[in-house]
């Protein structure tokens, strides 16, 4: 496709200079992935000056560059580049990028249907759910979210929950080409609010709850709030075709937005709900999900997945699929990795690892966990650095108030200290409390296991399908789950 072809779909800033009008043959937003022919983007980044990259760009072989700031024109003409400059004021930048992304790839959205997921909690479960259970009726569908890309074969790993534009539509167009007639995604209030999805033809949107979350980022609850319904409003105006909202009224919020929707609503999550459900003979590793006369065994235990299975079920049904035919799909979908997975040993206590890092998923998880009446419960749980300091006390009363002996650890933590997170952890802890502090994870985790005895649970929270923990800017491979083994198996040992 030509240049000028992109530049009318994006809507100049600035001056630029595009009168070569070269044949961009890809699009990259990463220098190590440049290809000859490539239109190369410079994001816009708190971090660095993206422009920098241009040099390196022009080297590699891109014949074109996106800009952000008038000072990159320049960098551009002096490489012999192509440019577009699009202003980054406000959310312009990625809305029209995602126009240019579209364009460039003949809108796969359009070709397929696609549900986005937006919540607080339960979006990876809820959307892992819908992705499986369709491919249990034989339908190809791909999976996008915070567990990675997944279409045919293993999941790959992506760096964001919701991808910026460059990267989100060319999966889009990956999943098209692999055949896909459906892409779940997990639709992040990031993602939403900086409208990295921008151009994309949702056919079903889902609200799973909201709590509080990421106010480090949307400064507070209304903001945050809003940032979610864009997807019901905005995008879903925005859509090609018909769209359907999957809408948990047992949620306030969800209750609230219900009346002024634009768009017809499948309500679920409350008694009198369009998909009314219950959950019944819940297990540690399984529940039942009725609805109506109509049951499924899901392979997830907890109480709280009774939520995320009734999101998942409104959404095929909002697909276009019946209730019956989506239990019995639904019941055949493996469990998802890190999210209340039991950790299988011969000592005769569980322990279960999850990927709550809210307090409204700590309490769930815990309920849950009570609610299978174990003799004790010991939590093991952390705060993420650079994020969101608020929650972190909240997070302490979710855990001390729910457990018997709770165990603040150390999660992600970035560039801050983990004893500092720890002490703004502390204060939250209820009154009378049995509690330990060690921040370094291994240590916390086999205290955990060593602590317990037959017929108790250990819970360990935060991380859930990481296999890694951020230490200042830099990934060190560590799994929850392996950490867990270990100390079940006796190849550590902590004085208790």
């Amino acid at each position: 496709m030509r240049l000028s072809e992109l530049v009318e779909t994006a809507g100049v800033r600035f001056s630029a200079d595009y009168a070569s009008d070269p044949l961009v043959t890809g699009l990259s937003a990463d220098t190590r992935r440049i290809q000859p022919g490539d239109l190369f983007v410079c994001m816009p980044s708190s971090s660095r000056d993206t422009h920098a990259l241009i040099p390196e760009a022009a080297e590699k072989g891109a014949v074109a560059v996106v800009v952000h700031k008038p000072e990159g024109v320049a960098a551009a003409r002096d490489h012999g580049l192509a440019v577009i400059g699009i202003a980054d004021e406000g959310q312009s930048f990625n809305f029209a990028l995602g126009r240019i992304c579209q364009t460039f790839y003949g809108d796969p959205s359009a070709d397929m249907r696609v549900v986005g997921v937006t919540g607080t909690n339960g979006k990876t479960t809820t959307a892992w759910m819908v992705r499986n259970a369709l491919v249990e009726m034989g339908v190809s569908a791909a999976y996008l979210g915070t567990l990675g890309f997944q279409t045919i074969g293993a999941i790959k790993t992506l760096e964001n929950t919701t991808p910026f534009p460059v990267e989100l539509w060319g999966l889009l167009e990956q999943a098209r080409a692999d055949g896909c007639e459906v892409v779940v995604m997990e639709a992040s209030s990031h993602a939403l609010y900086q409208r990295r999805l921008a151009g994309v033809s949702f056919d079903v949107g889902v609200f799973t709850n909201f709590t509080q979350d990421h106010l480090d980022f949307h400064g507070t609850m209304e903001a945050y709030e809003e940032a979610k319904r864009l997807l019901f409003t905005e995008y879903a105006a925005a859509s090609a075709g018909a769209f359907a909202a999957c809408v948990n009224v047992g949620d306030p919020v969800g209750q609230s937005w219900i009346a002024d929707l634009a768009v017809p609503v499948i309500s679920f999550g409350a008694q009198g709900a369009m998909i009314e459900t219950e959950g019944v003979d819940v297990k540690v590793d399984r529940l039942t999900l009725r609805c109506g006369e109509h049951e499924g065994i899901l392979q997830f235990g907890g109480g709280y997945n009774v939520a995320n299975g009734s999101a998942a079920l409104a959404a095929l049904v909002g697909l276009g699929y019946e209730v019956e035919e989506s239990l019995v799909a639904l019941a055949g979908v493996p469990p998802v990795p890190g999210r209340f997975e039991a950790i299988a040993n011969d000592r005769g206590i569980g322990v279960l690892v999850d990927y709550a890092h809210t307090p409204d998923a700590l309490v769930n998880v815990l309920n849950s966990v009570r609610a299978l009446d174990p003799h004790r419960v010991i939590t093991v749980f952390g705060c993420g650095g650079d994020r969101d300091r608020r929650k972190r006390p909240l997070m302490a009363q979710a855990a001390s108030s729910l457990s018997d002996i709770t165990i603040v650890t150390s999660d992600n933590p970035r560039t801050e200290d983990p004893n500092a997170i720890i002490d703004e952890i502390v204060p939250g802890l209820v009154e009378g409390a049995v509690w330990e502090r060690e921040p370094d994870r291994r240590k916390a985790i086999e205290l955990a296991v060593d602590t317990a005895q037959a017929g108790d649970v250990v819970v360990i929270a935060g991380k859930g399908h990481e296999d890694y923990q951020i230490i200042g800017r830099e990934k060190v491979h560590m799994s929850d789950q392996e950490m867990a083994r270990d100390a079940l198996a006796g190849l550590s040992k902590v004085e208790v």
